[in-house]
């Protein structure tokens, strides 16, 4: 069953809403599909990561197919990490059997971060070059520019973008070169600095045309939001949000209500956000709800009504 929402929000210039769920550290996935049930209708896509801090977790893949059988469109995420051009061709094909289109394209986290730092990294192709086979395996032909004998795939492409990179050049070009690999949207990492997306936006990213959704993470404490300061590189939340955070009565309460603002100021400025809320994806639709964005069938009715009212007048 192929589900088509965020395509079809892409194409037709809509708002763009994703969030991202982690895949189960086991053989069960009810959980995961529980919290991905919640947010079906307050996203156009749920991403599932692809080992994230190079954590062993389930298959991306695997994980995507159940989300895609239980009716929630997914984002599967392709890391180049683990798997060298075969096995991500191999994927690849399988996703777009299994009705599994979008695609988020990245390199990957470096092995010794996670949780088997001997483990042996791939990295054979990194996330431009995973943009550039996607595009060969939707033209029809394989890596080596040989004939997909079985068909072509359908895969919509998506790339990561940091716009608070320090180095300007080096942000332009790689999103340029995203872009010319086939690129189709953009998630990006964790904005703290609004400015810097807006400088982005205006700069860089509006003149090529595809949609950004600026990445709004969820802070649950100062405590919190300290320890990515330390940890995270190229974060750097601010002290007033620190300082809110830790004079807060509810400091989780305040987290949400900081993240509804972000999301408000990132409607002025791009064409979406990707909503991250680690161990706390239930969260999601308040900070939805206090940006004051309505689940998606009630905005799909809005516009229906609306669009019935102009063809009457």
């Amino acid at each position: 069953m192929a589900l088509n929402k965020l395509r079809n929000a892409i194409q037709s210039g809509e708002f763009l809403l994703t969030a991202e769920v982690a895949p189960p550290k086991g053989g069960n996935p009810i959980h995961m599909v529980e919290i991905a049930k919640r947010l079906q209708d307050r996203v156009h896509a749920v991403n599932v990561t692809d080992g994230s801090r190079a954590v062993m977790r389930m298959s991306s893949l695997a994980a995507t197919a159940i989300l895609q059988q239980q009716g929630v469109e997914p984002v599967c995420q392709f890391t180049g990490r683990d798997r060298n051009r075969i096995g991500i061709q191999a994927d690849l094909l399988g996703a777009h059997a299994l009705g599994i289109h979008n695609i988020l394209a990245l390199t990957g986290d470096p092995v010794k971060a996670g949780d088997n730092p001997d483990a042996k990294a791939v990295f054979e192709l990194e996330s431009i070059r995973i943009l550039k086979l996607i595009d060969k395996l939707n033209g029809g032909s394989d890596w080596n520019d040989k004939p997909l004998t079985d068909g072509a795939t359908d895969l919509l492409a998506g790339a990561a973008v940091d716009p608070q990179l320090k180095s300007w050049s080096s942000l332009q070009k790689r999103f340029e070169r995203k872009i010319d690999s086939g690129a189709q949207f953009f998630q990006s990492q964790m904005i703290t600095d609004f400015d810097r997306l807006e400088e982005f936006m205006i700069k860089v990213a509006n003149p090529c045309g595809k949609p950004i959704l600026a990445g709004i993470f969820l802070l649950k404490s100062a405590k919190n939001a300290n320890f990515i300061n330390r940890y995270v590189p190229g974060v750097n939340i601010p002290d007033h949000i620190i300082d809110r955070l830790a004079k807060a009565d509810d400091p989780l309460a305040e987290g949400i209500t900081i993240a509804a603002e972000q999301v408000k100021i990132a409607q002025q400025l791009c064409q979406g956000v990707h909503l991250m809320a680690v161990k706390r994806e239930d969260l999601i639709p308040e900070i939805l709800n206090q940006a004051g964005i309505a689940p998606l069938s009630e905005s799909h009715s809005r516009q229906t009504m609306a669009t019935g009212i102009a063809v009457t007048a």
